[in-house]
């Protein structure tokens, strides 16, 4: 599992769970689950930083948005985390 910060994997979350998400909708989705306003530098160099490890790819979607999807190994990274919690999650139910 990658060493990310708790927003990227949050940001890894969201993308997985939109359909052909640009930076807009993936900020709104993020600002509509923590209920607080995120600043556009806090995402771009967040998603920029999962694009350098490979997580995420950007593409251009037009002339002005780029469209972000999650890598396979984005998607590999996913699963480990849901497999980490799982495993304290299942050994701490009653």
């Amino acid at each position: 599992m990658h060493e990310l910060r708790g927003f990227q994997r949050d940001l890894l979350f969201v993308v997985s769970g939109l359909t052909d998400p640009n930076g807009q909708d993936i900020m709104a989705e993020m600002e509509r689950s923590i209920d607080d306003e995120i600043q556009h530098g806090r995402l771009y160099s967040n998603l920029n930083e999962l694009v350098e490890l490979e997580l995420v790819e950007k593409t251009a979607k037009n002339g002005r948005t780029n469209r972000y999807t999650l890598t396979a190994a984005g998607w590999q990274v996913l699963e480990s985390r849901h497999e980490w919690e799982s495993h304290y999650l299942e050994a701490g139910s009653p």
